[in-house]
């Protein structure tokens, strides 16, 4: 029998999840973070290497092990393995999966067949894929929505979640949009910043963005803007620790006015700004600020 481990156990990481949902590219993160890292290890051989990682050499105090649908039958032991496992270890089961829209085009762009694909389309056997690894996905410590992230940002998070620091656990991308382009498809949360004193009309300011230092002091000296941003700011601040507990690992917050140059502009710089403050994860997007120059 295992012997009790001590408060500075080594640090034992297994991630699973769904195909083409960037598995690899988090394992690869784990590897850059100083992780010992294992690619398709049999699930029968995970408690010994548990063991062996605990109690041999003490050289190796991290390590992360990528399971998934690859070993078959099999996999479907791991809720059970899982359970044992934390019982004696300082282990940690990490879910990553993707929309089934996003999935498809993943495997669309990459030409790789799906693992399960045998005589199923590309969406029946993402579906059926989602349907065996769904007890493992209850057991999950952390599940990472990948759907959105690029490559870069799916790395930038995990590196922000596995390292030691306060950042928040969560990437917010703000974005500026016009009207007049179509709305955001991806987008969270829209606010509309229309009612505010448009810059387009004022001599001197129309062919400048809402990035210009005179656009913004004209845009911020109505008390109107303030208000707002102080809403929106307290807003944010409130929703995002439970958008956090729910386990979202990515928002987009859009504001759109008319053209996408002005107003918008300077709004998702500001709220930008204010939750980078916040210690945040944020990007900011300024989808039409060039579409919109006249």
């Amino acid at each position: 029998m295992p012997k009790q481990r001590s408060k500075a156990a080594p640090q034992l990481v297994i991630l699973t999840g769904l195909s083409g949902s960037g598995k690899s590219t988090v394992l690869r993160t784990f590897e850059d973070l100083g992780f010992y890292c294992v690619d398709n290890l049999p699930v029968d051989l995970i408690p010994t290497f548990a063991e062996l990682h605990v109690y041999g050499s003490q050289e190796i105090e991290r390590a992360a092990l990528l399971v998934d649908v690859r070993e078959g039958e099999s996999i479907a032991r791991l809720p059970a393995l899982y359970r044992q496992l934390r019982r004696q270890y300082n282990v940690r089961l990490v879910f990553i999966e993707a929309s089934d829209e996003a999935l498809l085009r993943r495997f669309s762009e990459t030409r790789r067949p799906h693992p399960l694909a045998r005589g199923l389309t590309v969406r029946e056997a993402i579906q059926r894929e989602r349907r065996l690894m769904a007890p493992i996905r209850k057991l999950a410590d952390l599940v990472i929505d990948t759907s959105r992230f690029t490559v870069h940002e799916l790395r930038q998070y995990v590196i922000t979640r596995m390292q030691s620091t306060d950042r928040r656990p969560l990437l917010v991308s703000v974005v500026s949009f016009g009207y007049r382009h179509g709305l955001p498809a991806d987008a969270d949360l829209i606010f509309d910043v229309r009612f505010l004193p448009n810059p387009h009309f004022v001599p001197g300011l129309r062919r400048f963005s809402g990035r210009n230092p005179r656009v913004i002091r004209y845009i911020r000296s109505f008390p109107q803007t303030r208000e707002f941003l102080q809403r929106i700011e307290s807003l944010l601040l409130y929703l995002i620790p439970h958008y956090i507990r729910e386990g979202k690992s990515y928002l987009t917050v859009a504001f759109g006015c008319t053209g996408g140059r002005h107003r918008s502009v300077t709004m998702a710089e500001a709220i930008g700004r204010a939750l980078a403050k916040r210690n945040y994860s944020v990007k900011i997007v300024h989808r039409d600020v060039e579409t919109s120059a006249a």
